[in-house]
């Protein structure tokens, strides 16, 4: 076993693991687009000065949080590796548990992709807002290291046989968590090392291609990074255009290989000030949050990211939720809006209007938008 692997970091062979996986395919996606596609970045020095500043773990004092729209199987990794090398090991990211989780070696690359295994709830019983990968980067937000616990009662616990299972091959200690009660997978938040770190989400939670280049709804798991994280995150919305010509949804053989010659632009926008834009809402979830434990003891006793069913699912709660991930959203539209283009109709940002696309959830849409359900 390792004796570099402690609570602070995980073994040094995993580290090296993850560290040539990020590189490597950050490496192939720079090549690919240096090399084949006409590759733009704009405000790109501005937000490589923001991770410089974050680049001692010791001196981070809150999280970061990028946001953008999503357009492509290829948005994560392609946009990253228009970075600078010193930054393609840094950001966390979802994944679709059924579709990047579904065997050991797809668990395994995605692991050390830094991946958090995420249920859709369109796809599983286990999907939603209470469920671990939330968990999991809020921590990661957060100032940790946080204990592993396993989201379940100590009897399920012992059911489920996920007691001491541990994860790292290359390491003794036991910080493994579950998803569904059958997976185990390594808990990042179980690391000081990985305390107030990057993550990156698409609150979309679909590829949406648009002919005007709009955007669907958000959804509120974004809205529970900036409500719950114990200090606000720095949040930087972002633009992504072009990687949807890289790899379009109606696509023929070979669907596999991304498309070269195409324009693609990235456009970061400048750090929100968190504390002006979210401190309000934040201190109304305090509030709220509080109210609910004064009168329910049990609440008290959950571990950090974790809710009961009144904080996730009381009218109060969604409604604040709402409104935080509109916020968002609005951020997002801020900085598509420097790209020239034409502002979108206020219904695209709302549930109802997407639910009157009917039953079809993907594929080429009657708006003649492509949608992938990823």
């Amino acid at each position: 076993m390792d004796p570099g692997a402690t609570g602070d970091s995980p073994s040094l062979p995993w580290r090296a693991w993850s560290n040539m996986t990020m590189w490597g395919v950050a490496g192939l996606c720079r090549a690919f687009l240096s090399g084949l596609c006409n590759a733009e970045i704009h405000g790109g020095e501005a937000f490589t000065e923001l991770l410089d500043s974050r680049r001692d773990p010791s001196q981070r004092t809150k999280g970061l949080i990028t946001v953008s729209n999503h357009i492509s199987v290829m948005d994560d990794p392609l946009v990253w590796g228009m970075l600078p090398t010193r930054f393609w090991n840094k950001r966390w990211s979802f994944g679709s548990h059924d579709i990047c989780f579904q065997t050991r070696p797809l668990s395994f690359f995605f692991t050390m992709g830094q991946v958090l295994p995420t249920h859709r709830l369109a796809h599983s019983q286990f999907g939603g807002l209470g469920q671990p990968a939330i968990t999991q980067a809020i921590r990661l937000l957060s100032k940790g290291p946080f204990p592993v616990d396993h989201h379940r009662a100590p009897e399920e616990r012992q059911h489920y046989n996920l007691h001491n299972v541990c994860v790292d091959p290359f390491s003794d200690l036991s910080v493994a968590y579950t998803t569904n009660g059958e997976d185990a997978h390594l808990a990042p938040s179980a690391y000081a090392c990985n305390s107030y770190s990057w993550v990156h989400i698409f609150p979309e939670g679909k590829i949406h291609q648009a002919p005007r280049k709009t955007m669907r709804y958000f959804k509120w798991g974004i809205a529970r990074l900036i409500l719950e994280a114990n200090e606000c995150p720095d949040v930087v919305p972002m633009w992504i255009e072009g990687f949807d010509d890289v790899m379009h949804e109606s696509r023929e053989f070979p669907r596999f290989l991304p498309r070269a010659g195409k324009n693609i632009n990235v456009t970061f926008g400048s750090k929100v000030d968190s504390e002006a834009v979210f401190g309000g809402m934040r201190s109304r979830w305090q509030k709220l949050k509080a109210k609910v434990e004064a009168a329910d003891a049990q609440s008290r006793d959950l571990p950090a990211g974790v809710l009961s069913n009144e904080l996730l699912n009381s009218k109060e709660a969604v409604e604040l939720r709402k409104e935080v991930t509109m916020k968002i959203r609005n951020l997002v539209l801020d900085v598509r809006r420097t790209r020239g283009l034409p502002d979108e109709d206020p219904k695209e940002g709302l549930v109802e209007t997407w639910l009157e696309e009917g039953p079809k959830r993907e594929g080429h849409m009657k708006d003649d938008s492509w949608v992938r359900d990823i």
